[in-house]
Formats: structure tokens, sequence, C-alpha cells
């Protein structure tokens, strides 16, 4: 059954039980850098520009925020994450927070990182319309989501596949469709446009059964999805834009 509203203890509970393991950093930092390189290419964030990065985990891609020259705060649910961030990163302020909710004041922010975070959300439109109000006008977002149109992501992640594993998921998630997506975003009133990215390399799989297949997906990602052609299959979509 799809739910729509976020069950948000679930969502705690099995995050601050990635916090405990410290597992919850996907990529390799290679991958990690060049997917945060994109989004503040295509959202056009300028050095020294006030970024919040939502749903931020253990901070991991709001320090590379910092490292690029942006003024990054994280905000994330999970209370144990949040906690792992700031000791991980004592330079960086994080927030535990909901992203339905922002405790950022209107017209405060230059950009908006929506990190692996719309896909978690079963009616992303209430985030949506908060980061509209707290980025001041001509501020931008950039979110990266699993693309249900990548056959991997839709086999292994979607629960309409008859290879679905909840494994490493919790039933608020489900690969997104770009459209939506960006309908969501036009209808709170952003300027928005997608984009995809591929070629992403996982060190870490939540099904150890799976896990030695990690390398064999990696290559297979990296070569078919290469093509222009292949764009709309490739595995994330990222959705980025501007707030008149």
């Amino acid at each position: 059954m799809i739910v729509s509203t976020q069950d948000k203890q679930k969502e705690i509970a099995f995050f601050d039980g990635h916090a405990a393991a410290d597992s919850y950093d996907v990529f390799t930092p290679e991958s990690n850098l060049r997917l945060i390189g994109t989004c503040a290419r295509l959202a056009k964030w300028k050095p020294g520009a006030r970024i919040a990065d939502l749903g931020c985990g253990s901070g991991v891609f709001t320090d590379l925020l910092r490292r690029q020259g942006f003024d990054a705060v994280g905000l994330d649910l999970s209370p144990k994450l949040i906690t792992l961030g700031q000791a991980k990163y004592p330079g960086i302020t994080f927030i535990e927070g909901d992203v339905e909710h922002l405790p950022f004041a209107d017209a405060s922010l230059d950009g908006i990182l929506l990190s692996g975070l719309l896909h978690h959300l079963p009616d992303p439109a209430r985030c949506v319309a908060e980061a509209f109000r707290v980025l001041r006008p001509g501020g931008s977002f950039a979110a990266f989501d699993p693309n249900r149109m990548n056959p991997f992501m839709y086999l292994y992640r979607d629960r309409s596949s008859p290879l679905y594993s909840p494994v490493g998921v919790t039933e608020n998630e489900r690969p997104v469709l770009a459209h939506r997506i960006s309908a969501v975003f036009t209808a709170a009133g952003f300027k928005a446009d997608t984009d995809y990215i591929s070629d992403l390399s996982y060190r870490y799989l939540a099904s150890a059964k799976l896990r030695w297949l990690l390398p064999a997906y990696n290559a297979v990602d990296r070569v078919v999805f290469a093509p222009n052609l292949m764009k709309p299959l490739r595995s994330f979509v990222l959705t980025y834009g501007e707030k008149p």
C-alpha cells in the first residue's frame, strides 16, 4: 500500500539506526564531489551563498558545500545523525528539524540542497512550499533523487516491481518520475528544470547478500547510461530552479 503522508517516526528510527554505525555515506568520495559540484553548477550558487542542506544526514554533503566556499547549514529529522554530523564537522551548524516545517525565516536563504530527500516524501508539496518560503527572490534550489525510469532503480527499489527489496529503505521511499517532481516545484511558484546523472559509484549497500554485486553495477551504470540518448534513464533525477 502506498502511504499518502510520511511516517516520520519510522524515518527517525531508520536513520538513527544508520547513525549508530555511521553507514549512510553510500557513494565514494569522488562521486560525492561530482554530485554536489553538479548541483551547485545547475543551481548557479555563488561563493559565500547561504545554503541549507535539507536531509543532510551525517553532513557529508554539507561539508562539501562548505569546502566549495558556501555558507552551509545542515538540517535533518534524525537527532542521532545530527549529533554525528556535529561530531564529524564541528565547524558547521547542524539543526534537528522537519523539512515540512523549516526553522528558517522567510527569504533568509540563497540556496537549498534537497539531498536525496524528496523520494522519502509521499507528497513533497509541503516541503517544496517551505523551500519557496525561506528562499530569497532569485534564490535557487537543487535536488537529487533516484529515477523510477532507471531499470535498476525501478526493479530494486519500486514497490510495484516483482524484484523489489525493502532492505535498507523505509515504506515512505519510492524512486521519482522527473516530470512529476518538476511539476511540484512549478506549482509552488518556482522556475524548474530537470537533468539526470549516472556514474555515481556506490560503496555501500544495505543488503549484505547483494553487496558483492556493487562493482558490476557501478561498471554497468558508468557505461550503459553514458550516451546522451540514455540520459532520461540515468540513475538519478536532478531537479533545479529559481524562485522568481
